[in-house]
């Protein structure tokens, strides 16, 4: 059993800067991963929208690097937090509970950790449509992350189903590698950000359809066909795909934090006050998880800064 000042569950964007941030407070902090450093993040083609990640000049100013992807950019909020001198674990949390004023983190494992103050910051993972074929053909035609998957289906046909920034992104992103994506929103416009939504209806690789959704998936062993509708005329019809890439939003893996009775919204989302401080004194959220949140990553970062700060000074209260 160990005995630290922090523990830090979740290692996307929020629980990074969160780690980096606590570890700079003279604290002792451990972050516990389930899967793998960067969260969400991971899937980020261009981080084009966080703040200063425009690309390095070189001394002539006339050549340029891109912005960093998602990947690039964890795992430099990786090293970083380990510089500061944050510790790393990975595994399965199981149980969350406080006994008098200490934190229990029970892992899979049997090992059990001990803490003064707690940050949730466990994101959330993609919702499922919940529609026959779906679960069936997972990993042999159906993603969920188009980055991950998409250079299997070069020059295929990709429906990708979603109205949001992910669905625009994940959608311009395998643009580049077939000319045949189909994007298909159940609404009759996009709520994703205006220029995501200008530049996703300017690509002549992409078709948007909307008022349109999509009833099943069949195929033998893989991917052949998908069902749709027009929610408008309720005509349903059938068309070949070789793939379809779901962006229907994210379900919060709060888990944790209901165990340990921590207030949660009608979604299940983490409802913290302005400094990410939960209903239970000590226990903190920050990023997906959290109740409210904008859900990009420079505001998982600021939630996790913001956490981070005043867990430290609970502990130092």
């Amino acid at each position: 059993m160990s005995d630290l000042d922090l523990v830090i569950i979740g290692a996307g964007p929020a629980g990074l800067t969160a780690a980096q941030y606590g570890a700079r407070a003279n604290l002792k902090v451990l972050v516990i991963e389930q899967l793998s450093v960067g969260g969400q993040a991971l899937v980020i083609d261009v981080l084009e929208n966080y703040p200063g990640n425009v690309g390095l000049f070189n001394v002539s100013g006339m050549e340029q690097k891109g912005p960093k992807s998602g990947y690039e950019f964890a795992m430099d909020l990786y090293r970083q937090a380990e510089s500061f001198g944050a510790s790393f674990s990975f595994g399965v949390v199981t149980s969350l509970k406080k006994e008098d004023k200490t934190f229990i983190i029970e892992m899979i494992d049997g090992i059990t950790h001990k803490a003064a103050s707690v940050i949730i910051a466990s994101g959330a993972k993609p919702r499922c449509l919940d529609i026959p074929g779906e679960q069936k053909f997972s990993g042999r035609g159906v993603s969920y992350c188009a980055t991950c998957d998409g250079n299997f289906f070069k020059g295929k046909k990709i429906f990708v189903v979603g109205g949001g920034d992910a669905a625009c992104d994940e959608a311009r992103y395998l643009s580049r590698l077939t000319t045949k994506v189909v994007l298909i929103h159940r609404r009759d416009s996009f709520r994703a950000q205006k220029a995501l939504v200008q530049r996703t209806m300017e690509n002549p690789n992409i078709e948007v359809r909307f008022n349109t959704v999509i009833k099943e998936i069949d195929g033998e062993q893989i991917v052949k066909s998908v069902i749709l509708e027009n929610v408008l005329t309720n005509e349903t019809y059938e068309e070949e795909t070789d793939a379809v890439f779901i962006y229907a939003g994210t379900v919060p893996q709060s888990a944790l934090a209901a165990g340990i009775n921590a207030e949660l919204d009608d979604g299940g989302y983490i409802i913290t006050d302005h400094k990410m401080s939960t209903n239970i004194p000590g226990l903190y959220a920050a990023g997906d998880v959290r109740s409210g949140a904008f859900r990009q990553v420079v505001t998982a970062a600021a939630d996790g800064a913001v956490a981070a700060h005043n867990a430290a000074g609970f502990i130092n209260g």
